[in-house]
């Protein structure tokens, strides 16, 4: 992956030629670490040296739509002198603008311009997909060298392309995958934790490795990495744990134990949405009780107000004995709030006009999430607890 990235850019700084490519991977699997690494090498090399490349970073989250992106774009070329007050017909006339103002004679002795789309998946969703087509339509053309990479971790990126789009793409992709084993993570995780040899104090720091050493032979220790390791391989999740562990080092406890490692992974793995459950009403609980009888009922179909209501009425009336009977709208106020908590989903944008009880709905909380929240929900009524533990026969 990294020749054939090295090469591609190389191939435009050097010779002038303009390109397209996507690298794809999961999360945390080094795609941005391949680039930037990627991007060391070609500045270090004498005959690139000298045909200087211009690299704009675009993410994704930041430009949600092509005039911000285009904005962005000048800012980092340092073009906004150039631009000035000048009113352009179209997105692609104001795009050309900027590549014409970096031209520098002939097309070797151009400026080579890297356009980095991260989370490439999201500029899909521009409208019209503008942007990318003239990114693309302008790496086909015998104008500036252009070279547009994406970083996304979609597979299915190109299926979400519009036709003209993918009709000017290159179709390069280049693969990232996480493909060390348990014992590099080990490694990995000892290389994170061990201070350098040039830390100041350096009896402490030999003190410190020696430690990290023992931990990483510690069977405890292996098996709060062994639980990571399967459930993902992305450094990020380690770097979290480790962030999490470290913080609980201090002048009278110096030196990290198993003990902070397996409470790290405890508050790792803990369930945000389920630790919202833990402050809702008893009401609010009830409804999301409600919503979890209607998803075993309808096999996951989505529902709305009305019927989470009548699910509700259904219990107030057979079961329960502590529950007092809510007027419909502070039920529904109660609705609304699980709403705000994003714990209920609209289906979706609801219009002016549309009666908010039938709006379409989901839940995002699965049925393990929501016994779990229960139980360790403070002074939940028994009735409440039997009704959510209860199957589909009391209907």
């Amino acid at each position: 992956q990294h020749r054939h990235l090295l090469e591609l850019l190389k191939r435009t700084t050097v010779h002038g030629e303009s390109n397209s490519a996507l690298i794809i991977g999961p999360r945390g699997s080094g795609k941005t670490a391949l680039l930037n690494h990627v991007l060391k090498d070609l500045r270090e090399m004498r005959e690139v040296r000298e045909n200087l490349l211009e690299d704009p970073f675009l993410p994704g989250l930041l430009q949600t739509n092509d005039k911000v992106a285009l904005k962005e774009i000048t800012r980092q070329l340092q073009l906004e002198n150039v631009v000035g007050d000048k009113v352009f017909g179209s997105f692609a006339e104001n795009l050309a603008f900027l590549l014409e103002a970096l031209r520098k004679g002939s097309r070797t002795s151009s400026c080579p311009i890297l356009f980095v789309l991260d989370e490439f998946d999201l500029f899909v969703h521009h409208k019209n997909q503008t942007l990318l087509y003239n990114l693309f339509d302008i790496s086909q053309s015998a104008q500036t060298p252009v070279t547009v990479i994406g970083l996304t971790c979609r597979q299915d990126i190109l299926e979400l392309l519009e036709k003209r789009v993918k009709s000017r793409f290159s179709h390069r992709q280049i693969y990232v995958m996480n493909s060390f084993d348990f014992k590099q993570y080990i490694k990995m995780f000892k290389k994170q934790l061990s201070l350098p040899a040039e830390f100041p104090d350096e009896p402490f720091a030999q003190k410190w490795n020696n430690n990290v050493q023992h931990l990483s032979e510690d069977k405890t220790v292996q098996d709060v990495l062994q639980k990571l390791f399967h459930h993902s391989k992305d450094l990020h999740s380690l770097h979290l744990l480790l962030m999490l562990a470290v913080s609980a080092v201090t002048v009278h406890h110096p030196l990290l134990t198993a003990a902070d490692l397996q409470e790290a992974s405890r508050q790792h793995s803990t369930d945000s949405k389920a630790n919202i459950v833990h402050g809702l009403s008893v009401l609010e609980i009830c409804l999301i009780i409600a919503m979890k009888h209607l998803n075993e009922v309808y096999d996951g179909e989505p529902f709305n107000f009305q019927m989470v209501y009548n699910e509700f009425q259904k219990f107030i009336q057979r079961k329960a004995h502590s529950m007092y009977n809510f007027e419909k709208p502070v039920v529904m106020k109660a609705f609304e709030h699980l709403l705000q908590l994003e714990l209920v989903q609209p289906l979706e944008r609801p219009s002016v006009r549309a009666q908010r009880e039938y709006l379409l709905m989901k839940l995002l909380l699965d049925s393990s999430q929501i016994m779990d929240a229960l139980q360790v929900y403070p002074n939940c009524p028994t009735d409440v607890k039997q009704w959510a533990a209860s199957s589909l026969s009391w209907l």
